[in-house]
């Protein structure tokens, strides 16, 4: 799936945005999702796999647009929005059981069909899941949607600089996760 290229807004620009959209303005509403989307897929993808993210991307709009009036303010539409988005990729995996530890991580790679035909990126988003809240969402909005820290933190609401300090914590828990892989990454079946 091909998102928009996010665009950080302006508070000016996006309040007016959603003003328009509560009206009934699919425009104004098509324009906070091209800036919204990459945000709102790399949380969702933190959580899901791929093809289930691109399904509830379009699902956690959707209900955005139709509960656009329960915003009480304007100013953090991105946070409530994220909120949106975890909570519906928490209601798919209801029943699914979370992964606690590393040693949940290789019961979950070996599980998964074809493990050695994985690509180091879906390997690598494999892993990312098993991480906290925090740096699996930084870490796939980061990596996977290619959004930059600034980015994050406006369209997040969190402060630059805990945005640097999960990004810098889970790219650290991320390489040691990925050190205990077995077999390691790139000595796979298949892979040189």
């Amino acid at each position: 799936m091909t998102l928009p290229v996010s665009t950080v807004p302006g508070p000016h620009d996006e309040r007016r945005l959603i003003r328009k959209a509560r009206t009934g303005d699919r425009a104004a509403f098509g324009e906070l999702y091209r800036q919204y989307a990459s945000m709102v897929h790399g949380l969702l993808l933190a959580r899901v796999p791929p093809d289930v993210a691109d399904d509830l991307l379009q699902e956690v709009f959707l209900k955005a647009m139709i509960q656009l009036n329960q915003l009480r303010d304007d100013d953090h539409f991105g946070a409530w929005i994220a909120a949106i988005a975890r909570n519906r990729a928490v209601d798919h995996h209801r029943h699914a059981r979370e992964i606690q530890s590393s040693e949940g991580l290789l019961e979950l790679l070996s599980m998964e069909p074809n493990y050695s035909l994985l690509s180091e990126a879906q390997l690598a988003l494999t892993v990312i899941r098993s991480l906290p809240d925090a740096y699996r969402e930084t870490l796939t909005m980061r990596l996977a949607e290619g959004l930059s820290g600034p980015e994050i933190a406006v369209l997040t609401g969190l402060t630059p600089e805990s945005v640097r300090v999960n990004l810098h914590r889970g790219m650290k828990l991320l390489r040691e996760r990925l050190r205990q892989v077995d077999p390691p990454v790139g000595k796979r079946s298949g892979h040189k």
